[in-house]
């Protein structure tokens, strides 16, 4: 009486983690590092603004945001990449980009692609949405190994020709979760000259684009526009909740062609979730306003150079370019989870459970995610207690 095609899903990272963990005495004080939930302050002005508006919670919100917010986000898009999109036709506000990432397979994955099931490439580790938006609309996930060989970022254009010519939609995270690499405009110019030849949609999940070091990552938007690309080529989907410390709001957008927004706005209209009202009105304030989000890199810029002190002389350490982790190589990463937890109370996940088993082994077994979330001062002890158990 049950759909076959979630029988053999892995359960998820977290559950996976419990149950890993929560059967064993953690071997000192406490401290998560293992989820991306940012504990920056978030600006404080904007319980103002749900004060001024609390009367519109009781009032049904518009679907696809209101005319103001997809006016700031259209004008964010413009100082940010340069580019232009129709705030009436190419963007949508998002009950969190999770819900776009998802729906985005359901509003624009055919049924067939030249005749034969459609493909979806993702890379390898990846945000596991990816595989259950393919794997709901009976597509073909095609987990695409990132790794150090491959700069961390996915070689899309090395799949075979019979696999790229089946492909409905690609997805790509940049900056990376969890490696923190960014994709420059050459991988984007590659990427989206493949995409051309081959004829499929490219899922651009830019939810980190805000959290870097010096340069700001170069955005899959910018490069389209560039190259000439056709309008529905590309869509971008970017977050409030890591730019601007708000992961409860649950507010995000995606931008992309007029028939892509379209459908996502139709499928929204019959089974989507809306922001609601004031948080919308929230949302409009936080895309417009930089002074916190300029406060925001500088706290990660902070992070980043903290984590190069203390493990800057761990064999293979990569030094985050972007995003709030660090993907560190270990032997066995679920071994190294739970040595860390049963001798220091430090909890991290193990990289295999963000990254698909394949024919050629799980490309994140040798790996743990950290996430760099917490205050500074306790960011300082769970790296030393990182450091000081698995790598001396």
């Amino acid at each position: 009486m049950f759909p076959e095609r979630f029988s053999n899903l892995p359960a998820y990272a977290f559950p996976r983690l419990r149950a890993l963990l929560d059967h064993h005495d953690p071997g000192g004080p406490v401290l998560h590092m293992s989820i991306g939930e940012p504990k920056h302050p978030f600006p404080a002005w904007i319980s103002e603004i749900i004060a001024r508006q609390v009367a519109d919670f009781g009032r049904y919100p518009p679907n696809e945001g209101t005319a103001e917010l997809r006016a700031a986000i259209s004008d964010w898009l413009n100082r940010r990449y340069g580019v232009t999109m129709d705030p009436a036709t190419q963007v949508m506000n998002l009950n969190g980009t999770r819900e776009g990432l998802y729906n985005i397979g359901m509003a624009l994955c055919p049924e067939q692609k030249r005749g034969q099931r459609p493909a979806v490439l993702m890379p390898n580790p990846f945000y596991q949405v990816y595989m259950i938006s393919a794997i709901s609309v009976g597509a073909e996930p095609v987990f695409t190994p990132a790794t150090a060989e491959t700069g961390h970022l996915p070689d899309y254009a090395g799949l075979p020709a019979e696999v790229l010519d089946r492909t409905a939609l690609c997805y790509i995270c940049s900056p990376a979760n969890p490696q923190g690499v960014m994709a420059d405009e050459a991988y984007w110019r590659e990427l989206i000259g493949l995409a051309e030849k081959h004829d499929f949609q490219i899922v651009a999940d830019e939810c980190y684009a805000e959290l870097y070091r010096d340069t700001p990552p170069t955005g899959a938007l910018e490069v389209a526009a560039a190259m000439g690309a056709h309008p529905e080529r590309v869509l971008s989907l970017h977050s409030l909740s890591k730019r601007s410390n708000l992961p409860g709001l649950r507010s995000g957008f995606v931008a992309g062609g007029p028939e892509s927004i379209a459908r996502l706005r139709q499928l929204r209209a019959y089974s989507g979730a809306p922001v609601p009202l004031p948080l919308q009105h929230v949302s409009e304030a936080l895309w417009t306003d930089e002074a916190h989000v300029r406060e925001n890199r500088v706290l990660w810029a902070q992070k980043y150079a903290l984590a190069d002190e203390i493990l800057g002389d761990v064999p293979g350490y990569m030094s985050p370019q972007a995003g709030m982790f660090v993907w560190l190589p270990v032997k066995d990463g679920e071994a190294a989870t739970f040595k860390l937890w049963t001798e220091t109370g430090v909890r991290v996940l193990p990289g295999a459970y963000l990254s698909r088993d394949t024919a050629d082994g799980n490309p994140g077994q040798g790996y743990i995610r950290a996430a760099l979330v917490a205050p500074q001062d306790e960011t300082r002890d769970g790296l030393t207690r990182v450091r000081d158990c698995l790598f001396t």
